[in-house]
């Protein structure tokens, strides 16, 4: 797209609120609706009715067996059934642990017992909130603009930083400097915090606004604040400094809001094109969806049905009178993006979610950064859960209620997943009957609630979180988020507002032992349960054999998840200052004596372009040549040497450029309107044994890792006092 010529076809109706399309389910034909009213008559007593061990596992099989048919249907009633028979399972079992599993007489099983049932219960609410969410996503489109550029709107662009690299926010800037739109409605920001004498001189000469103030308070919020009041667009866009923008993010953004008035943000996903800590430490990158692809992939497309989608800080655009009506940006809470966007609904605005990505940033390099960045969303999802709890107050619907108050308890999972990963240690230690009920009858209503909630989620989020991953990250995280929630919980204005950094370099591998430590005690607490679990084989009653065998199985399981978080926290090296991204496009060599080759890209940085030839060519390195790349018809060219040449490979390393050069890189490379788009939601539906295997193979790897590590601490200690001796 350009903003000479759009390529809009029809000018859509001035200022009239496109109807919120409810979901089919919610206009269903009338057999249908009978069906759904009859099934849901039936579910009390299916979910009360007390059954022996054989007239449960007749059940439990029956309904996985229509399960498993029903998920060989395409289309979403399909899913809807599934989510159906998850609920029916999943409320029997919850049901009977309330009401036949919490007899106790000792006062240590009744109390680690209710400590295994409130996680639980809290599971259990967040399964059928998620089930909320994600049954129906809404997949809006974009909306062409009007045909006459001259009626477009006018738009301030900011872009927040306050202690990054310059390296790291000049691509955001040159790249807002290249969006398709006319150049006197769009005006770009640094809004910089840090008030640093190289931003300043870097935006005088490339024409964009340096903006500072001389406070810090309320941080990125604050700072938003500040530059509101000293500007006039109609609309705001708002990029964290290392997010790059497409030329077609405001195309893409900009047309909802001339179709509604009472929209106040457009939110696009956040993607990010170098590798999360897990991702580089795991070596899953490009082949597992990492952590917050479910987010952005899935739950904001199922919050934007029910007009509840979130602001997510960067990549959106916001109506500036909704803005100032709320206040500005929230300053109330750390995480001022949602609250913000919870202000809006309050007093009635709409948001809208559009799943196409158009900007692409840095992940956290290591993973302690992307521990503290999780520790400051779950505080501020747990101050705004207490100061200004979406259950309460005007403005809400039930829905959006919901899909809020998800978001909040999903930060609250610390405590929770600690519980599920010392449980079974109760009994393998101290015999403690956390579930009072045998073996068998645990076997008959816990195993269908975890199949049938694994297969739904499986089907619903297929492409956007692979089974049992969530364990991991959750695992790593767990002790972590405990403790600020809780904090927050108690007093919300506790704490400080930390930013995260990007763009830094990781220059040697190391074990890091600091954020690996809840992991390595939870660990040990484990394998000392496998151990005692082992023990009790050789002396406990038949009647209790059963018992053993569930628990040491549990506890086998969570070794493995264990291990796996292990070996995210034994750190890759990170030695590029810019990071290659994959791309394969035209391209043209020039050599000094006046060949041309025509050949394509393979990857690309901000310091380099890797190029595919058509036939084997051996070229010394540090031969100059000329690279060109396209963006429609217009050729740009850069100054290069070679770095290597291997058979039809290339390796090119740019000469210093010019403004207007890095420019033309950035238009012809990470601007483009395609890149990122063609690697959104690509992953492919994985059965669970591929994925089991495939955290039992990281998991092992950690143990490997982490032995590793200790094994060279413990030698290089014994290194001088073996010295001191010989001498």
């Amino acid at each position: 797209m350009n903003s000479a010529s759009p390529g809009q076809q029809h000018k859509p109706p001035a200022a009239q609120p496109a109807p919120r399309q409810a979901p089919a389910f919610l206009r269903l034909a009338p057999v249908r609706f009978i069906g759904w009213i009859l099934a849901l008559a039936i579910l009390p007593a299916i979910i009360i009715t007390p059954m022996t061990f054989e007239q449960q596992l007749v059940l439990s099989v029956g309904i996985f067996v229509v399960a498993l048919l029903t998920n060989r249907v395409r289309g979403r009633f399909a899913s809807l059934v599934l989510i159906f028979l998850s609920v029916v399972v999943s409320s029997r079992y919850t049901y009977w642990r309330v009401t036949e599993t919490m007899v106790m007489d000792n006062p240590v099983d009744l109390v680690l017992g209710v400590g295994l049932l409130m996680a639980e219960l809290y599971a259990f609410v967040v399964l059928l909130l998620g089930y909320v969410q994600t049954a129906w996503p809404l997949e809006r489109k974009p909306v062409p603009l009007p045909e006459d550029p001259a009626e477009w709107p006018t738009i301030d662009l900011f872009i927040p930083t306050y202690n990054e690299a310059l390296s790291v926010v000049r691509s955001t800037v040159l790249a807002a400097q290249s969006i398709d739109w006319p150049r006197d409605k769009i005006k770009i920001f640094v809004l910089d915090d840090g008030r640093r004498e190289e931003f300043r001189v870097f935006c005088e000469e490339i024409g964009v606004t340096h903006v500072t103030r001389d406070n810090n308070r309320h941080a990125k919020a604050g700072n938003i604040n500040a530059a509101l009041k000293n500007t006039t667009g109609e609309f705001v866009a708002i990029f964290d400094c290392d997010h790059i923008p497409t030329r077609s993010f405001m195309q893409i953004a900009m047309g909802w809001f001339g179709r509604d008035p009472k929209l106040g943000m457009v939110q696009l996903p956040h993607y990010f094109f170098s590798a999360d800590p897990f991702e580089r430490n795991l070596d899953t990158f490009g082949t597992v969806p990492n952590e917050g692809e479910l987010f952005y992939g899935l739950i904001q497309d199922g919050n934007d049905l029910w007009n509840a989608t979130f602001f997510c800080g960067s990549c959106a655009v916001l109506r500036r009178t909704i803005v100032e009506e709320v206040g500005g940006i929230a300053v109330e809470t750390v995480t001022e993006d949602a609250h913000t966007a919870l202000k809006m609904h309050r007093l009635g605005y709409s948001t809208a979610y559009l799943a196409l990505p158009q900007a692409a940033g840095l992940a956290t390099e290591s993973l302690s950064g992307h521990v503290g960045q999780r520790i400051r969303w779950a505080r501020g999802m747990a101050q705004i859960f207490r100061i200004d709890n979406p259950l309460f107050g005007r403005g809400l619907h039930w829905a959006q209620r919901l899909c809020y108050v998800n978001a909040m308890l999903h930060f609250l999972y610390g405590l929770p997943r600690l519980i599920y990963l010392t449980a079974p240690l109760a009994y393998l230690y101290f015999g403690a009957s956390v579930i009072h009920a045998s073996a068998s009858m645990i076997f008959a209503f816990a195993l269908p609630h975890i199949l049938h909630a694994n297969l739904t989620n499986s089907r619903i989020q297929g492409r956007f979180r692979y089974l049992l991953w969530n364990e991991v990250y959750e695992a790593v995280l767990a002790w972590y988020i405990f403790r600020p929630t809780l904090v927050a919980l108690i007093n919300p204005k506790l704490g400080s507002f930390n930013v995260t950094a990007k763009g830094g370099l990781i220059q040697q591998e190391y074990f890091d032992t600091t954020i690996a430590k809840a992991s390595l005690v939870l660990l040990a607490l484990n394998f000392l349960g496998v151990c005692l679990g082992i023990w009790r084989l050789t002396w406990v009653d038949p009647q209790n054999i059963a018992t053993v065998w569930l628990n040491l199985a549990w506890t086998v399981y969570n070794l493995m998840i264990l291990g796996a978080c292990v070996a995210a926290a034994n750190e890759s090296r990170q030695l590029r200052g810019s990071h290659r991204v994959e791309l394969a496009v035209p391209a043209t060599l020039y050599f000094a004596d006046g060949r041309s080759l025509r050949c394509n890209t393979f990857d690309f940085s901000s310091g380099g372009l890797g190029v595919e030839l058509p036939q084997d060519m051996k070229l010394d390195l540090e031969t100059p040549v000329e690279v060109a790349l396209y963006r429609n018809d217009q050729e740009s060219r850069f100054a290069s040497t070679v770095r290597f040449s291997t058979g039809k490979r290339l390796g090119l390393r740019f000469a210093p450029m010019s403004f207007a050069q890095e420019r033309a890189l950035v238009q012809c490379t990470t601007a483009r309107a395609d890149i990122w788009a063609a690697r959104w939601g690509n992953h492919p539906r994985v059965p669970i044994h591929r994925v089991l295997g495939h955290i039992i193979s990281i998991s092992g790897t950690g143990f490997r890792d982490m032995f590793s590590h200790y094994y060279r601490a413990a030698t290089s200690r014994l290194r001088p006092v073996k010295a001191k001796e010989s001498t």
